[in-house]
């Protein structure tokens, strides 16, 4: 049931949103150049890898050592206005048609975090991850990671249809309030140090 709902609601929301979705594939080439989209390697169930997409919000630029520049020198200022408005986040709609991802589910966060977990941690990663969760209406960026991931555990041992709705409703408004977001352009940018216990 949830994999036909996931597939109904990405494969509406990509015929609703596709003028926007072109729109702003438009603007990112023309003003940045290419790519428009922003590809990376992330764990889906059970830690499977799988290739997230969302439109690109940063150029590629690096100092005079060919080291890449902090996020806050790098970000467009479209970048910034399609994470405020989690604009960037619309192509994973692909993802969930193609069910790497759902639309709710602990966020896939980064490959290198897999070793990092504790063995409670590392459960998040026995549903599908989502486009949204619970960990994101409970604070987002701006509760700590041990939070976020205990988030992700209780989702996994309470995850039911009502719950999903009420999450999607849930960030439907967080989204529209702008709530739960740091000076931090991401969730990925402060790096997890794992488990210190």
């Amino acid at each position: 049931m949830k994999r036909l709902i996931d597939f109904i609601i990405a494969a509406a929301g990509i015929i609703i949103f596709a003028t926007l979705f072109c729109a702003i594939g438009l603007i990112i080439r023309l003003t940045e150049g290419s790519p428009v989209f922003f590809r990376q390697v992330r764990p889906g169930l059970k830690g499977t890898p799988f290739t997230l997409i969302k439109f690109r919000t940063m150029r590629e630029e690096t100092d005079r050592y060919g080291n890449k520049l902090p996020d806050s020198a790098r970000i467009t200022r479209l970048g910034r206005f399609l994470r405020r408005t989690s604009l960037d986040e619309l192509p994973q709609l692909w993802n969930v048609l193609s069910g790497d991802l759902s639309l709710v589910g602990p966020r896939p966060l980064l490959m290198q975090y897999l070793p990092l977990y504790s063995k409670e941690q590392m459960r998040r990663h026995d549903v599908k991850p989502g486009i949204t969760g619970w960990a994101q209406i409970k604070g987002r960026n701006a509760i700590s990671w041990e939070d976020k991931l205990a988030y992700d555990v209780w989702y996994v041992d309470n995850q039911s249809l009502s719950l999903d709705l009420k999450i999607l409703a849930a960030t439907f408004l967080k989204v529209i309030r702008r709530e739960g977001i740091t000076p931090k352009e991401s969730e990925d940018v402060e790096f997890f140090k794992g488990n210190t216990s």
